[in-house]
């Protein structure tokens, strides 16, 4: 089988009903990314942004994989596919896809906050400020947050090398050094990007663009896809 190497960003589960830190101007359920998002945010108010993301999770919890999310599950018959995404829900898992790489982390999981090895699954939707790790320390949300390393990205980066064909659904490729994976895929791969907005990538050979959103441009692509296998 070929090796089919995705790239997901948060356009495929903001059709789910998921909502994107960039469609907000900046803001997540009315909080500047620094408050909730960042170390800096952690230290001076562990207690918001566990809850932030108790109700993120939550959310996830409540809505459903699309048809953009099923696809790519589907074309396990005809690949060996690997997803690579951005986003921090579990709706391809949900969808049946059984290679996902959660760049930036994972809504279901905590970790010490001293010991980065101890993750911990989390059981239904709240993380707690007493919620402790084997080692006494408090329990964060295991999520990359800005200002923080990638730890995943060379992982990623190697799939993408060995990728046949690399697929780009639902990014606007802004955010690195995610977007940065593009370049590992090789020269003659060819590749393809679907999100209703085209970024600037003029300088990627054998690319094709549909613009459309995650959902109705997989469903075009997909047979193009199968052919290639």
């Amino acid at each position: 089988m070929k090796n089919l190497v995705v790239l997901t960003g948060a356009g495929i589960s903001a059709e789910s009903g998921i909502p994107t830190f960039r469609d907000a101007g900046g803001l997540w359920e009315g909080y500047r990314v620094e408050e909730v998002a960042s170390p800096e945010g952690w230290r001076r108010n562990p207690g918001l942004v566990l809850d932030f993301y108790n109700q993120r999770r939550k959310k996830a919890l409540e809505v459903q994989p699309n048809r953009g999310h099923a696809i790519l599950a589907e074309l396990e018959s005809f690949f060996r596919v690997n997803v690579i995404t951005q986003n921090v829900d579990n709706l391809h898992e949900r969808a049946g896809s059984t290679r996902v790489l959660h760049l930036h982390g994972s809504l279901f999981e905590s970790r010490s906050t001293v010991d980065e090895s101890l993750v911990y699954p989390i059981q239904g939707w709240e993380l707690k400020l007493g919620d402790r790790c084997e080692k006494g320390s408090q329990l964060r949300p295991n999520i990359v947050w800005f200002g923080e390393l990638v730890p995943l990205i060379e992982e990623a980066s190697h799939l993408v090398s060995k990728a046949d064909l690399f697929l780009v659904v639902g990014t606007s490729l802004l955010v690195y050094p995610a977007a940065g994976l593009i370049h590992y895929a090789g020269y003659d791969v060819p590749k393809f990007l679907v999100d209703p907005k085209i970024p600037d990538v003029s300088s990627i050979t054998n690319l094709t663009f549909i613009e459309d959103k995650a959902s109705t441009g997989l469903e075009k692509l997909k047979s193009t896809l199968i052919e290639l296998a």
